[in-house]
């Protein structure tokens, strides 16, 4: 069941009409039972020295098998549009899955959002990839820099369209109170688009 969904999900992700791909799905589950009933027929010779009986005894099971597989392998066929598509049975079966997949979802983001977003700073990296993960970082500031002790590239944490290179920092202003003006913020990061390990921001 498992590679059956798996195989007709690839086949509808292709663009194959369920009719098509119930026949491809049939024929190669009816193949790989003819394949075995081959490998059964190909036994019916016994060589070994326990009399006629034994022989015909043998002779009796290869056949009775042999012919089990082939007709396995054509009601297989036969029945392309039940059992061996399972079209009504993948369509509940996908429904299901991607119904516990966004209940799962739903949890996943109350979590993050009742739990781990409200133990995030303003203007920290730590908040950016939380709003990153829930889709609601569009609003942000797109100008990052990179610090030279580390390397790590650094986005800034701020509104988007912030920028406003006249907006002194309070460092700049002969401040120590760390206010970041118009410029672009990340935790203890506060830089302009004119540093030359700067990418400026975009309105987009």
């Amino acid at each position: 069941m498992n590679a059956r969904v798996k195989l007709f999900a690839l086949l509808e992700a292709q663009g194959v009409p369920a009719s098509e791909a119930d026949d491809l799905v049939a024929a190669l589950e009816a193949g790989a039972v003819a394949g075995a009933q081959c490998e059964v027929a190909e036994r019916d010779r016994y060589t070994g020295a326990r009399g006629e009986e034994f022989r015909e005894g043998w002779h009796a099971g290869v056949t009775a098998v042999s012919e089990a597989l082939v007709g396995i392998a054509d009601r297989d066929w036969v029945r392309r549009g039940g059992r061996s598509a399972g079209a009504a049975e993948l369509a509940v079966h996908i429904a299901d899955v991607w119904q516990r997949e966004r209940a799962d979802l739903v949890r996943l983001e109350a979590f993050v959002r009742e739990t781990v977003l409200t133990r995030t700073h303003p203007h920290t990296t730590e908040r950016r990839r939380v709003l990153e993960a829930l889709g609601e970082a569009g609003g942000l500031c797109t100008a990052r820099t990179v610090e030279l002790s580390s390397g790590d590239i650094i986005l800034c944490t701020r509104e988007a369209e912030h920028y406003d290179p006249d907006d002194l920092p309070g460092f700049k202003r002969g401040k120590s109170d760390g206010a970041p003006g118009g410029w672009h913020l990340a935790g203890g990061s506060i830089w302009s688009d004119a540093g030359a390990a700067c990418t400026p921001h975009s309105a987009v």
